[in-house]
C-alpha cells in the first residue's frame, strides 16, 4: 500500500506526458465506485463546465483544484480565482497553466479568509474528507455575504454514501481514505445542516450541479 497522494501524482505525471492517467476509486473490497480521468482534467474545460464557470462572477475558491482547469479558465475570463489542493503535483501543474494555486487543506487557514464570492466543489470534490455536511459548513464560513457554494453532485436516484475508499491505477493501490458521494436527492438536508439552502440546480452534459446560498 502507498499514499493516495503518491498514486494520484503518478497518474497526473503520466497524463501530462501523454500517457494513461486513468485511476479507479474502489471500496475496501476492490469494487469499482468511480472512474477518474486525470488526463481530462489537464485539458481545457470539459463538457458541462460552461454553466458552472458562468456562475462564478467574483473571487472564487476552487477547492480540490487538481491540475487547475477551472481555476485557469476563470483567470482567463478575468475572474479572480485561487485553486487549493493537497497534492503538490497537481498544484505544480495548475501553476504551469497559469492558475494561481497553492498546496493547502480546505480545513486549514486559507488565503483570503472569509472573502470568497464563490466556493467550487467540482468533479466529486463534495466528497472530500468523507463528511459533506462538515465540508459545506466550512465552505459557508469562507464565503463573503451573499456568497455561494457551487457543487457538483450525482444524479437523482444515486445512492449517497460515506466510507473508506482507495484509488488504484492497476500498478498500485493506495491506503484507504475517507470519501463520500452526494446525490442530488440528499442535497437539501445536507445544505440545511450546514446553514445553507439550495438556491438553484441544473444539469449539463449528463452532469448535475447545485448552487447553495447562505
Amino acid at each position: 500500500m502507498t499514499s493516495a497522494l503518491t498514486v494520484y501524482a503518478g497518474a497526473l505525471h503520466r497524463a501530462a506526458r501523454g500517457g494513461d492517467g486513468a485511476l479507479r476509486l474502489v471500496d475496501p473490497t476492490g469494487t469499482l465506485l468511480w472512474h477518474v480521468d486525470t488526463a481530462a482534467w489537464q485539458r481545457d474545460p470539459t463538457a458541462g463546465d460552461s454553466a458552472l464557470l458562468a456562475r462564478c462572477t467574483g473571487p472564487t475558491l476552487d477547492i480540490g483544484c487538481g491540475p487547475g482547469r477551472l481555476t485557469a479558465a476563470l483567470t482567463r475570463r478575468g475572474v479572480p480565482a485561487l485553486g487549493i489542493d493537497v497534492s503538490a503535483a497537481a498544484v505544480r501543474l495548475a501553476q504551469a497553466r497559469g492558475a494561481d494555486a497553492v498546496v493547502q487543506d480546505v480545513f486549514a487557514p486559507l488565503p483570503g479568509g472569509r472573502s470568497w464570492r464563490h466556493a467550487l466543489l467540482a468533479d466529486g470534490n463534495i466528497g472530500i474528507g468523507g463528511d459533506p455536511a462538515r465540508l459545506l459548513s466550512r465552505c459557508r464560513d469562507l464565503l463573503a455575504p451573499g456568497g455561494t457554494v457551487i457543487a457538483e453532485v450525482e444524479a437523482p436516484g444515486t445512492r449517497g454514501w460515506r466510507g473508506r475508499v482507495a484509488i488504484t491505477d492497476d500498478r498500485r493501490t493506495s491506503d484507504p481514505f475517507a470519501w463520500a458521494v452526494v446525490s442530488a436527492d440528499d442535497l437539501t438536508s445536507l445544505a440545511e445542516h450546514a446553514g445553507l439552502r439550495v438556491a438553484e440546480t441544473w444539469t449539463e452534459e449528463n452532469r448535475w450541479f447545485a448552487c447553495l446560498s447562505r
